[in-house]
């Protein structure tokens, strides 16, 4: 599971991508599997957003590059389902 600093950084990441007031919600494990073989495994932070004009929630991760750098991936703004769901 993440840990607080690291919870932190990704929320602080949401919010100044995006100009908007994350809270952190949850921590989710993601297995991604794509013909019969994983391809990512991990943890996803869920983030209620504020002030952003379309979306409710962002998500976050970082994993290691190739060279074990960590890096921030890009933040998953807005679920398909939030938008259907706004849009009915």
């Amino acid at each position: 599971m993440a840990n607080k600093e690291y919870i932190e950084r990704i929320k602080l990441t949401v919010e100044h991508l995006h100009n908007c007031a994350a809270i952190h919600r949850a921590t989710v494990p993601v297995h991604e599997v794509f013909q019969g073989k994983t391809v990512w495994k991990g943890y996803v932070e869920v983030f209620d957003i504020s002030g952003h004009p379309k979306a409710k929630r962002a998500y976050g991760w970082s994993h290691a590059d190739g060279r074990w750098i960590r890096r921030k991936l890009a933040v998953k703004v807005a679920i398909v389902a939030e938008l259907k769901k706004s849009k009915s």
